[in-house]
């Protein structure tokens, strides 16, 4: 065992020595995005999922354990760490602007390793689809070649899940036999398949890549290989451990979960609006499908990993392996993302560069060897190094800027519409490679949702921009989960904080699970305070005041 001082002097010279050891070119970047997915994996001491080719990649990283979305829905928040902005400055809180035209023709991360030399690849799902990337992922601004997207995935929403009976419907639960689906196979198997295609093919060309791989996964519906389920059998299944709507939790913090009420399965449970709740046989079920379809994407993970290993290529790629948000399975009494709860806004996020989170392999030395899930489940690995501060995935662009040697990203200016290159996040290759000994707690996270009423309605998930009137802003510390409810000008893209229509307030030491809000008691103080310029300043200033308000409460 290193002493403390040793293992110091081990990173000082590896960052010395990169310089000579890669003095061929620079380091490549596999950027590896699954879509939907919390924290749920063994390297997040999740006692239920089966994650053994990521907690591999985990043990030879640095794993944060405390990251954060920016908004908990698939295109707003690609878009924003994609850019690395926030979603009131890219203007994306749904499906239907393109930000180079609605807000700023900012570079993106892809755009800019392309601009530095890189050969900059897209699989799968990486931009969010459509208006929000301009139909095409960004192509011909952040891409080298038109993006891949998986012929098959063409048949995800369509009647290919088979009931008992034998028909075939559009459901949320879908297992399948492969071999019967159109095409033969499923989207995230055609996207290693891609992946692993492009490597090869990137293994002796002179420039160094930038490869982006979106899995789909464990996105609904949950279409998987039908295997999977015997990894998570239904009796051992369990609730949420706080499945009931928490009884001070404003309305406007709710949501609905539309989405799941739309697949042909849970239609059929007639399910009252907005609460339901889902009978509690059909919760296990879609908690049973969720975990197994974690275990089919973390498969394709480690297949595109050992690709890495046998080509080579690992000990001269950094590799990122994150989520766009999480999803809540049950908790609160919701389904789905579209809130500013953890279980919606925190993702994983595990970053390896050889030679720094991990020693350089020696000759013939394997760093990520496939693992199959059914033949070693008692496969045990290594924690990494653990960094438990608040970061953000508008941190990940600077921090790959800073990794890979280009250009350091200048902090935005407020506005910032017109700078084409900036970031609103901090890099964090200073903390790769080192155990964080004391967490810092004078780090935030910021994470915002729209709601068109400050009731619950058909469209309080996702509501277009012209129906917004109330947005959430959300702040996560060490210590408290603060969201503040206030009312929102969609035309000129304005909130008014101190229009206060509700607020959340979490104390985490003694409410982990964010279900007994008391932000009611600090209501009148708060509309004394005013507010601050920037919305993130403003909410640092309540959360200063709730800690010494708590303090003379604990004293008194």
């Amino acid at each position: 065992m290193l002493s403390k001082a040793q293992a110091w002097l081990s990173v000082l010279l590896l960052h010395f020595m990169e310089p000579c050891i890669f003095a061929k070119g620079k380091l490549n970047v596999l950027f590896i995005i699954a879509d939907d997915l919390r924290p749920t994996l063994g390297c997040y001491s999740d006692p239920v999922v089966k994650s053994p080719n990521i907690d591999q990649l985990a043990s030879k990283s640095t794993v944060f354990y405390n990251a954060y979305a920016q908004q908990a829905v698939c295109g707003p928040s690609r878009t924003s760490f994609l850019t690395s902005r926030r979603p009131d400055t890219t203007k994306l809180y749904d499906f239907n602007s393109y930000w180079r035209v609605s807000a700023g023709n900012y570079t993106t991360l892809p755009q800019h390793f392309k601009t530095n030399g890189y050969t900059t690849l897209s699989v799968g799902k990486v931009f969010h689809p459509g208006i929000a990337s301009n139909h095409t992922d960004d192509y011909p601004y952040s891409w080298s070649v038109p993006p891949y997207h998986p012929p098959s995935f063409s048949y995800e929403k369509r009647k290919v899940c088979k009931n008992k009976d034998g028909t075939l419907h559009s459901n949320l639960l879908c297992p399948v036999n492969v071999s019967e689906m159109p095409l033969r196979t499923l989207p995230d198997l055609e996207n290693a398949e891609e992946a692993i295609r492009l490597l090869k093919q990137m293994k002796d060309t002179e420039s160094p890549f930038f490869l982006a791989v979106g899995f789909y996964k464990p996105h609904i519906p949950f279409r998987i290989p039908q295997e999977y389920l015997k990894l998570y059998p239904i009796e051992t299944m369990t609730l949420a451990p706080d499945p009931d709507v928490p009884k001070r939790l404003p309305d406007v913090a709710y949501n609905p979960w539309t989405d799941i009420r739309e697949r042909e399965d849970v239609k059929a449970l007639n399910l009252s609006f907005p609460y339901g709740p889902i009978p509690k046989d059909f919760q296990l079920r879609i908690r049973q499908h969720y975990f197994a379809s974690v275990s089919y994407m973390d498969a394709q993970v480690g297949k595109v990993l050992q690709a890495l290993d046998d080509l080579d290529l690992s000990k001269e790629t950094i590799v990122v392996f994150t989520s766009d948000h999480g999803w809540s399975l049950g908790e609160h009494g919701e389904w789905a993302k579209y809130s500013n709860f953890d279980v919606a806004t925190r993702v994983p996020l595990i970053v390896y560069k050889p030679g720094v989170t991990s020693p350089l392999p020696r000759p013939g030395e394997k760093t990520f060897s496939y693992v199959d899930v059914f033949e070693n489940t008692q496969e045990q690995f290594g924690e990494g190094y653990k960094v438990h501060s608040m970061v953000e995935l508008v941190d990940i662009f600077p921090t790959l800027a800073s990794m890979a040697g280009l250009p350091l990203l200048h902090h935005c200016p407020v506005p910032s519409f017109k700078v084409q290159l900036c970031t609103e996040g901090f890099s964090l290759a200073r903390m790769l490679g080192r155990q964080e000994w004391t967490i810092n707690h004078q780090s935030y996270a910021y994470s915002q949702y729209p709601r068109p009423s400050d009731t619950i309605q058909q469209n309080s998930d996702l509501p277009d921009l012209a129906d917004i009137r109330v947005m959430g802003y959300s702040l996560r510390s060490n210590d408290y989960r603060y969201t503040l409810w206030v009312s929102f000008d969609p035309i000129h893209f304005l909130a008014n904080l101190t229009d206060i229509h509700a607020g959340e307030l979490y104390i985490l030491s003694e409410d982990p699970g964010q279900d007994n809000n008391i932000f009611d008691e600090f209501m009148q103080a708060l509309l004394k305070l005013g507010a601050q310029p920037q919305w993130t300043e403003s909410l640092k200033q309540h959360l200063m005041y709730f800690t010494a308000a708590s303090k003379t409460k604990w004293t008194l």
